[in-house]
C-alpha cells in the first residue's frame, strides 16, 4: 500500500511539473475582461476567453517582436482577426492604454482606421485570445486574436 501511495504521489508531482502555467495568465484575463467591459458599454455580449490559443498568441507576440513587424505572424493561431500592441512600455500599459486607444478609434470603416475597434466590437467573433511577450529590453508586444 505504501509503495502505491508513493508511486501515486510521484505521478502527481510529475504531472504537475509537465503542466506549464503561462506567465502572462493574469494579464490575459485582464485583457479579456477589458475588452468585454468595453463591449458591455455598448450592449454587446462578452467574448469567451480562448485559452486554447493563448500559448500560440504568446508565440505570435514573440515572433513579431523579433521581426519588428506587427501582424507578422497573423494568422498562425487560426484566428480570423487580430489587433496588436507593438513595443509598449509595460504589461499594465497594454490593458490600460493600448486597448483603450484601439477602442477610441470608434465605429467607422475598416480601411479608414477603425479596424481595431471593429474587431473588438464585432458580433461575428465569439472568442478572444490575448498573447504577450516582453523583450530582453523590456518592450511589451501583445496580440489579441479573435475567432
Amino acid at each position: 500500500m505504501k509503495a502505491r501511495c508513493a508511486l501515486g504521489a510521484l505521478l502527481l508531482l510529475a504531472a504537475a511539473a509537465c503542466e506549464k502555467e503561462d506567465p502572462y495568465d493574469s494579464y490575459q484575463q485582464q485583457c479579456v475582461d477589458k475588452i468585454n467591459g468595453l463591449r458591455a458599454s455598448i450592449g454587446l455580449p462578452a467574448y469567451q476567453r480562448w485559452r486554447g490559443a493563448e500559448g500560440c498568441a504568446d508565440g505570435e507576440a514573440r515572433s513579431d517582436s523579433r521581426t519588428g513587424t506587427a501582424h507578422g505572424a497573423f494568422p498562425s493561431c487560426g484566428e480570423y482577426a487580430q489587433n496588436e500592441c507593438p513595443g509598449w512600455g509595460s504589461l499594465d500599459s497594454i490593458v490600460n492604454g493600448c486597448l483603450d486607444m484601439m477602442w477610441a478609434e470608434g465605429p467607422g470603416e475598416f480601411n479608414e482606421g477603425h479596424g481595431h475597434y471593429l474587431n473588438m466590437s464585432s458580433t461575428s467573433y465569439t472568442m478572444v485570445a490575448c498573447g504577450f511577450h516582453v523583450t530582453s529590453g523590456g518592450a511589451v508586444w501583445a496580440v489579441q486574436d479573435f475567432k
